[in-house]
């Protein structure tokens, strides 16, 4: 039996930058660009960690503007589609339109898993652009499979024409990403993707779950990079693809290439899985708060892994962090976990 195609989406250049504060540059950009394009990577995603118009003293200065990235990226990729990400807040539309003159293919615009209804402007501006709009729901186990289902059926209403939910805080087991996937595949028309994160190191195994499921689009990185415990290991999925009977249309050997060259310029070490992206992973919370959640624990004298635990009863979300002082006081002050 012919085993379904597997669009593999690499957001190295673009979640990576987590990892190395949004800092990589011109150099850095066209030579990964080019290797993922050689070999045959469809889609390479691009810009600030936090996609377009992010670049900010609150979540962190690029080095590069929008537009260096994009045209630097642009020129790199002639047969490879160019994509990047927005979310509603730091994005608008002149944004949009200017990204799409740099020549970007593939628009994602993202909200948090139970928030559908602030994409609805932005998709369809990007179809008025000739652009692919997809939707994104960020922090996806905070919701049913049927909330989740609910909200990708508005973004398709919205024109989104193919929708992904992203395990942001790497919490999912293979059972949650089936009974998800699936519930959404039968809710929409469109392509599912899946975006998973190793802080429980199932990355590559959830999205196996998500292809068993109906998904058809894969995020990926090189080595893996990206924040915290890192992405989808890229070269690992599409050699177990290759084992599993999926087409991708990537050279294997190109693309342990290409890895090898993100390994020695784009990161000062890969991601691995270290006690607080273990915790930030059981907890469901956003490992993108390290820094903070490490600061406030040595403030206040409570322990990291407790304040993780914490912040995940109170279901903190990204765009909260001045909630985990607040909660290591809390701790603090009834001397540790409640």
């Amino acid at each position: 039996m012919t085993k379904p195609t597997v669009i593999v989406h690499d957001p190295t250049l673009r979640d990576g930058q987590h990892a190395v504060r949004h800092q990589l540059d011109v150099k850095q950009i066209r030579s990964y660009a080019a290797a993922a394009d050689t070999a045959g990577v469809p889609v390479v995603e691009i810009g600030h960690g936090n996609g377009l118009g992010a670049s900010s003293h609150q979540v962190g200065h690029s080095r590069l503007s929008d537009d260096e990235m994009l045209a630097t990226a642009r020129q790199a990729l002639p047969h490879s589609k160019m994509a990047t990400l927005m979310l509603p807040g730091w994005a608008t539309s002149k944004d949009l339109r200017n990204a799409v003159r740099h020549g970007v293919d593939v628009v994602r615009v993202a909200a948090h898993c139970t928030e559908a209804t602030v994409t609805e402007r932005h998709l369809d501006v990007i179809r008025e652009l000739g652009a692919e709009a997809q939707g994104v729901l960020l922090m996806s186990h905070m919701a049913t499979p049927e909330e989740l289902a609910e909200q990708c059926a508005l973004m398709v209403g919205y024109g989104a024409q193919a929708v992904c939910i992203f395990d942001s805080a790497g919490h999912y087991l293979p059972q949650d990403v089936t009974v998800r996937v699936a519930a959404i595949t039968a809710a929409v028309d469109v392509p599912v993707a899946f975006h998973g994160h190793n802080n429980l190191g199932l990355a590559v195994a959830n999205s196996i779950a998500a292809i068993e499921a109906g998904a058809r689009v894969i995020d990926a990185c090189a080595r893996g990079f990206g924040a915290g415990a890192g992405n989808t290991q890229l070269e690992v999925l599409v050699a177990v693809l290759e084992r599993l009977g999926h087409h991708t249309g990537i050279d294997l050997r190109l693309l342990a290439d290409a890895a090898e060259l993100a390994e020695r310029t784009l990161m000062p070490a890969p991601p691995t899985i270290d006690s607080i992206s273990l915790v930030s992973g059981l907890a469901g919370v956003f490992s993108g708060f390290k820094k903070p959640v490490l600061a406030a624990a040595e403030q206040t004298g409570v322990h990291a892994w407790d304040l993780f635990v914490e912040l995940g009863r109170l279901r903190v979300t990204a765009g909260q962090e001045d909630m985990i002082p607040d909660a290591a006081r809390e701790l603090a002050a009834h001397g540790g976990l409640r």
